[in-house]
């Protein structure tokens, strides 16, 4: 395959590295940044979502959009500000080129967007598939903003697809360098009870789907991009302490200790989301690693030596 895909928020982690395997496939990629004079080895066109700006040339050059752009659910605490800049982030980019694709004459043939399975709220043990989205909590509420945004390119004709990512599994950010470092310095412990279900995915299988989405015309509408085998948040700090050869020490962190540093935010880490990956399966989509051992091998291996 080849063809010209442009992709927001491209520096961020799923962006860096999906960035690298489509020019790896033969595509040729193209970011959208606020600052394009950034040093960067894709060719970089400008916009600026709060000043609803953006370069009409990057809409002409795109086969395809990846849309991966939002402000980061973990580097600050959730004041009212914040919420404000985590929701507005998403949706209002979105919106910026819904005006664009409607305004120009451009030959995109597909527009795929990056959506969480928090969407599901708290759900417990249930496995919860795609149309389950009864979650009312904040994450919810931005994940159901978030789509509506990214479903109005499906009004445009252009297929649409949205892939709502469970825990990415990278060691160069997201959750897992976070939960490893305690575990690294003999200080790992279950977060909570323990019981609450984590559906993860492998950086390399995420980005494998998203390619398969921009590839694979049977794609549209909504997946789950996790991997078949959700795993409680006890054996996943097991099985980390075990990839990285560290036992588990502590007892359980309680929920009100994480409340107390983290406060809202522990909602991230605290809830129970048990997702199918059923839906992506019947597409005839293989993930690389299946089970969390193997990935979490693929990353901490040279660490046994």
């Amino acid at each position: 395959m080849s063809g010209k895909i442009l992709i927001t928020g491209g520096s961020g982690l799923i962006g860096m590295r999906l960035s690298e395997m489509l020019i790896d496939q033969g595509y040729e990629v193209a970011h959208l940044s606020r600052n394009p004079d950034k040093v960067s080895k894709y060719k970089t066109f400008r916009w600026d979502v709060k000043e609803g700006y953006i370069d009409e040339n990057a809409i002409t050059y795109a086969d395809y959009i990846v849309h991966l752009a939002g402000a980061s659910l973990a580097t600050d605490k959730w004041t009212e500000e914040r919420k404000k800049e985590i929701i507005n982030s998403r949706v209002k980019s979105a919106n910026l080129l819904y005006k664009c694709l409607s305004e120009v004459e451009h030959h995109v043939k597909g527009f795929v967007s990056v959506s969480g399975i928090n969407v599901y709220g708290d759900s417990g043990d249930r496995l919860i598939s795609e149309e389950n989205t009864t979650g009312d909590d904040f994450l919810a509420e931005v994940c159901k903003a978030w789509e509506a945004s990214a479903w109005q390119m499906h009004d445009l004709n252009l297929r649409t697809v949205i892939l709502r990512l469970g825990i990415v599994l990278s060691t160069k950010g997201g959750a897992l360098p976070q939960m490893a470092r305690p575990v690294k310095m003999m200080a790992g412990a279950t977060l909570g009870s323990g019981k609450q279900y984590m559906s993860w995915i492998h950086i390399d299988d995420a980005c494998r789907l998203f390619i398969r989405a921009i590839e694979d015309t049977q794609f549209h509408g909504v997946y789950n991009a996790v991997s078949p085998h959700p795993v409680t948040n006890k054996e996943f700090m097991q099985a980390l302490a075990n990839a990285m050869n560290r036992p588990i020490m502590l007892p359980n962190v309680p929920a009100f200790a994480l409340n107390l540093v983290m406060g809202e935010m522990s909602e991230v880490v605290l809830s129970s989301v048990r997702v199918s990956a059923n839906k992506v399966l019947q597409t005839g989509f293989t993930f690389e690693y299946n089970y969390l051992d193997e990935a979490l091998e693929s990353f901490y291996e040279e660490e046994k030596d």
